[in-house]
Formats: C-alpha cells, sequence, structure tokens
C-alpha cells in the first residue's frame, strides 16, 4: 500500500507504477483576493457604460454638470471634454466602456496585473477630473454620503495599495531573525501587519488611510451637508426611479433622518475620525474600528447613494461604497503565520 509525503510544495505519490509529484492546491492570498474584487467592480463599470443611455447625449451633458462652481482651469477642460462626448457618444463611449473591460480583464489576468493597476491609476485621475470634477472637493458639493472624494479615486487608491511587491514583507510573516518573544533585532525589516502595507510600507498605508476618512470627516461638517434638511432632501430625492423595496429604505431614512440633518452629520464626521484613527490602534481596537468602516460604508452605499443607482439605470458605477468595503479588507490586521501562504501565492 502506497504513501503521500508533503515535500516543498509537492505531494509525491510512492507506489508501484514510481513516484510522480502532483502540485499542491495553491494557498489562497488575501492580496490576490482583493485584487480580484477590484477587477470585478471595473468589470461591472464596464457593463455599466456600455447602457444605451451612455451612447447618448446625455452622457456628455452628465459629465458637464460636476464642472459649475469649480475654478476655470478645472471647469473648462471639463466642459470641452462633455461637449466632444456630445457631439460623438456612440464612439466615445464605445471607447470608454471598452477600456474599463480591459482594465477588469487585465486586472484578473496574472501576467498584465502590473500593467493593468498602472494603467488604471492613470485611468482613474483623468476620470477622477474630467468625470466627476474632483468629486465636488472644490465646488463646496463634497458629501461623504454621496461618494466624496469621488468613487474613482478610490480606485487609484486601491491599485496602489494593492500593488504586487513586497515592501514591508508578506502580510502576518514573522521577521526573520526575531526572537522567540516577538523582539525583531535592529537593521531587520517587520512584515506588513496589513495586506494594504506590503505594496507601500505600514507607515505610509496607514497615512493613507489618515487622510481619507479624515477628509471624509471634514466633508460631512461642510455647511451644505450640515444644513438641518440636507440629508433628508438627498436621501427622499434617492427613491425617484428606484424599486419599490429600495424607494421604501430611502423614504424610511429620509424620515428617520427628517430636520435633524446636522446631528446625524457631526455621527457620520465622529464615526470617520474613530475609523481613521483605528489602524493605529492594537490590533483588537484596529478590528473593532474596521467592522465600524465596514458597517459605514454599507450605510453609505444603502442610504446615501442608493447602491449607487444601479437599479434606477443610467448609473456609470456602484459608487464609492464597494470600494471603501475592499478598503477597509485591506487593512484587517493580519494573522501571524499567514506569510507563508501569501508567499506562496503572491504575483
Amino acid at each position: 500500500m502506497s504513501d503521500l509525503a508533503v515535500r516543498d510544495g509537492r505531494v509525491p505519490w510512492r507506489g508501484r507504477l514510481g513516484t510522480e509529484s502532483v502540485p499542491a492546491a495553491e494557498a489562497p492570498d488575501a492580496r490576490r483576493a482583493l485584487q480580484l474584487g477590484l477587477a470585478g467592480i471595473w468589470l461591472l463599470d464596464a457593463l455599466l457604460q456600455y447602457q444605451q443611455v451612455m451612447f447618448t447625449r446625455a452622457f456628455g451633458q452628465m459629465l458637464a454638470a460636476t464642472a459649475p462652481g469649480n475654478p476655470g482651469v478645472i471647469a473648462r477642460p471639463i466642459t470641452w471634454d462633455a461637449t466632444l462626448i456630445e457631439h460623438h457618444a456612440v464612439a466615445l463611449n464605445a471607447v470608454f466602456a471598452t477600456v474599463q473591460l480591459l482594465l477588469g480583464l487585465g486586472i484578473a489576468f496574472r501576467p498584465l496585473t502590473r500593467f493593468a493597476l498602472a494603467a488604471s491609476v492613470a485611468w482613474s485621475l483623468a476620470v477622477w477630473w474630467l468625470g466627476e470634477g474632483l468629486g465636488g472637493v472644490l465646488n463646496g458639493t463634497a458629501n461623504p454620503a454621496t461618494g466624496a472624494p469621488g468613487a474613482v479615486i478610490l480606485y487609484a487608491l486601491l491599485a496602489v495599495l494593492l500593488w504586487p511587491a513586497d515592501r514591508a514583507g508578506p502580510a502576518g510573516a514573522v521577521p526573520a531573525g526575531a526572537v522567540p518573544d516577538g523582539t525583531v533585532p535592529d537593521g531587520t525589516a517587520e512584515a506588513a501587519p496589513f495586506t494594504a502595507a506590503r505594496a507601500v510600507g505600514a507607515r505610509a498605508a496607514r497615512w493613507l488611510w489618515l487622510v481619507l476618512w479624515l477628509s471624509l470627516a471634514w466633508f460631512a461638517l461642510q455647511p451644505a451637508n450640515r444644513a438641518p434638511l440636507a440629508l433628508h432632501d438627498l436621501t427622499a430625492r434617492l427613491a425617484d426611479g428606484e424599486p419599490r423595496w429600495l424607494a421604501g429604505i430611502e423614504n424610511g431614512a429620509a424620515a428617520v433622518i427628517g430636520s435633524h440633518g446636522l446631528a446625524v452629520s457631526i455621527a457620520l464626521a465622529a464615526a470617520c475620525v474613530i475609523v481613521a484613527a483605528g489602524v493605529w490602534l492594537p490590533r483588537p481596537a484596529a478590528r473593532a474600528t474596521l467592522v465600524l468602516a465596514l458597517l459605514v460604508a454599507a450605510a453609505i452605499w444603502v442610504v446615501g447613494e442608493a447602491f449607487g443607482m444601479i437599479l434606477a439605470g443610467g448609473a456609470t458605477d456602484p459608487n464609492s461604497g464597494p470600494l471603501l468595503v475592499l478598503l477597509a479588507l485591506a487593512y484587517w490586521p493580519a494573522k501571524q503565520g499567514q506569510a507563508r501562504a501569501e508567499r506562496a501565492a503572491s504575483c
């Protein structure tokens, strides 16, 4: 009777017919899973961009609406781009949709992941300016409940944080040279405490997280967003054109908010500040704040964005909710011993 032994990631079969090596199943990699999640959102964007309405002048008019209130140097290129698209809607929208399709497929296909992630950063920055008017950051309309600072800039941030490199070492690794009590000798590179730190290092990743969530807190407290009926009116408007069950959620949320816009804005800002500080805290506290981040992202996506208005038709992306979820998962503290699995499946 033959037996099995695992050696160097392969399973040799020892029996009468000789020894044959069978590759062991590849261990799952958290970063790769997040890359595939990002790829999936790009593919959804492409499908939404292929909607019939996007091949009409309505698409250009949608883009033109992001120009008012921005400085002239920002607004004029937006207006020019929107006018060009209005006059060549079919051809240009086909190009835009195909680019997004190729970005999603490229990120999902390992040999092209680096190229596709780099291209997605460039594309995201261009769309953030010409398609989203910098998310309303400069014209006073930025609101975290509706996707500020602009969903597309989060694609670029995710591409940077999920870049297939290991500046800080695989997440959860025990650094070479560490002694049994966990002390790391001077000069020894520490492992990434979470997936987002692998490419840029833990310090840079934490600062990026801090800036993002503090900016969301700042936007929540802007005068236009903290007005008594601002959030009520915004949520109520989202019910138009949505399925009855989703319209019921939006109308119910609007009724709960009522004229308490200031209190809701302060509560949202406070939650964002807590989340911003969370990645600097010890692991148990960090997990708790990341759970809060997931809850805030879910609330924003459902109540403030109505699932990106995908079900109402005419949406070009699912908005910021799913991207904030991916970001929170990228900062989830890694377990010790996870490194071997991630190293085996690393890009």
